[in-house]
């Protein structure tokens, strides 16, 4: 904030910017490493994006000074809400990036069959198939039919 409590300073606004910026890109990266230090930029950008839009002034504790010199409270409490649940939301990523690195040795998010049809045909470009249905589950190979369900044995009977 600025000296007269104006407003926020050019310094402040850029550090929101490059926070959420750098947030951002590395969300979009598929290592759950950099997912996940995307996700502390991206909620350390947005608390102090929060906190630029209270007004400064004095603690809000009543009879410590006049009403109308007091900082606003509402964006505080949010913040430290928003702290709770992104250090939350990290635990969790953590949790599943250390997940996969245990199961498969790293921790990058494989590409799905359909992901690798969509770039196939795109390189060939070519559309995808229009389904119009009515084919039924034998005519149409898009179509999976499960089979029913087995019954459960109760106690006593054999089969």
């Amino acid at each position: 904030m600025t000296a007269t409590g104006a407003g926020p300073t050019l310094v402040l606004v850029l550090a929101v910017a490059v926070l959420v910026g750098c947030g951002v890109i590395l969300l979009l990266e598929r290592s759950l490493t950099r997912v996940l230090l995307g996700v502390i930029m991206l909620g350390n950008g947005v608390n102090l994006l929060i906190l630029l839009g209270g007004r400064p002034g004095g603690a809000p504790i009543v009879g410590t000074g006049s009403v109308q010199r007091m900082s606003d409270p509402l964006p505080q409490a949010m913040v430290l809400t928003a702290i709770v649940i992104t250090f939350g939301f990290t635990a969790f990523l953590l949790a599943v990036a250390y997940r996969s690195w245990y199961l498969s040795g790293d921790d990058e998010v494989p590409d799905d069959l359909e992901d690798r049809q969509i770039i196939r045909r795109a390189g060939r470009n070519e559309m995808g198939a229009v389904d119009l249905g009515g084919e039924g589950p034998n005519g149409d190979p898009e179509q999976v039919d499960p089979e029913p369900a087995r019954r459960r044995l109760r106690r006593g009977e054999e089969t």
